[in-house]
């Protein structure tokens, strides 16, 4: 009798053992997307931050912009300031394949679609940027836009 309720026994360990996993993976998950910054909706007032405007259009989304506080180093640091978090391709590093974990897959830099990079000031004319976004340091009251496709601007006027 012993032998047949043996066997039960380490199932029913397991199969706690695998509860009690995905329990904690779930809260470990909804620790990591609470800690995770989320893009604002507003633009920065004029001399307070980076305005970051990020156009989703062409991956089935709209334009979202967000403001990343202070005087951040870099186009990337201005990015995930704004609560826009991103992913370089990976046989390519420096080069921005994903914001927002869009596109689902990511492209290759000579396509003909891409995160596209822009400059601009509130109210003005967006520029396409000549450094890449880690290279590049935004003022404080800079406008940064990002615009997937094949080189784009933002489908929007800098706020």
């Amino acid at each position: 009798m012993n032998d047949t309720l043996t066997p039960a026994r380490p199932a029913r360990r397991t199969l706690g053992s695998i509860v009690a996993a995905a329990a904690l993976t779930a809260g470990l998950l909804g620790v990591s997307a609470a800690q995770a910054p989320q893009a604002q909706a507003a633009a920065c007032d004029g001399t307070t931050g980076v305005t970051v405007v990020v156009d989703f259009t062409a991956v089935g989304g709209g334009i979202e912009t967000g403001c990343a506080p202070g005087d951040p180093a870099s186009g990337l640091a201005a990015l995930t300031g704004a609560g826009f978090p991103y992913a370089f391709h990976p046989r390519f590093p420096g080069f921005v394949c994903k914001i927002n974990a869009l596109p689902a897959t990511c492209t290759n830099p000579t396509g003909n679609a891409y995160w596209s990079y822009w400059h601009a000031q509130h109210g003005g004319p967006w520029s396409y940027s000549n450094l890449g976004a880690g290279s590049y340091n935004p003022a404080p009251g800079d406008v940064e836009g990002w615009s997937f496709g094949a080189g784009a601007q933002p489908g929007i006027t800098a706020p």
